[in-house]
């Protein structure tokens, strides 16, 4: 991940704070983009895909920690969260849930900036990590790879799967065992023209045909009436 014109999404109720931070940001090289509550905020987040996350906790609507709950629902974006509150107790809560940095209100938005571009590094220093390991199944985001292991010979045998197929691969194996529904997939995977509920059957099928291929049977998975998990129930 590069921390030059990395996108940052700031999500922030306050306009004079959004407008001081994202003009910080962009005077630093970086983009940005702002939303002024919880919902918004996480649909651009869905929509834009953002390097990195910069929130409030007392945002209207989804306060917070929703928007932190769902972030971390879906990935690894980097967040920081942005407060008022200053007690330890609200910083470890933060840090539980999966805030990656956390900065109390009055703040100086140099600073804001230098602690964006700290985590950016770090998760980019993390990415060799961060191959996902899905039983047999690997995932290798930076090479935008997806492989599985033979079982005799231990071979990597890499799948050749279409744009739409990996992203669906990928969303899923963020939670293996979550059931995705139809509609999330269309959303978060599949281009507009080919946003269909009905479309998502068809690669889904096609998914599971070149994974069976491989020597990986049943995944995804079907749960009726709902839509997808990656991981049959046993």
């Amino acid at each position: 991940m590069e921390t030059d014109n990395a996108l940052v999404l700031v999500v922030e109720d306050e306009a004079e704070i959004a407008e001081i931070v994202t003009a910080y940001l962009e005077r630093e090289g970086f983009r940005s983009i702002s939303a002024a509550d919880g919902k918004t905020g996480l649909d651009l987040h869905k929509t834009l895909k953002p390097d990195m996350v910069l929130h409030d906790v007392g945002l209207p609507g989804s306060d917070g920690w929703d928007v932190l709950s769902e972030i971390r629902r879906h990935g690894n974006t980097p967040v920081i969260m942005i407060t008022a509150l200053d007690k330890d107790i609200d910083k470890l809560q933060a840090l539980r849930i999966g805030a990656d940095d956390y900065v109390v209100k009055p703040f100086n938005p140099v600073e804001v900036v230098a602690r964006v571009r700290a985590v950016l590094r770090r998760a980019a220093g993390n990415s060799a990590s961060r191959i996902v390991r899905v039983g047999a199944l690997r995932i290798d985001p930076d090479s935008h790879l997806a492989s599985v292991v033979d079982a005799e010979s231990g071979v990597l045998l890499h799948l050749n799967l279409t744009l739409t197929e990996y992203r669906l691969l990928v969303h899923m194996a963020a939670a293996p065992m979550r059931v995705f529904g139809r509609g999330e997939l269309v959303d978060a995977c599949l281009s507009g023209g080919d946003a269909l509920d009905r479309t998502v059957d068809s690669h889904i099928s096609k998914l599971r045909r070149k994974l069976a291929d491989a020597g990986i049977d049943d995944m995804p998975s079907g749960v009726r009436g709902v839509g997808y998990r990656l991981l049959a129930v046993k």
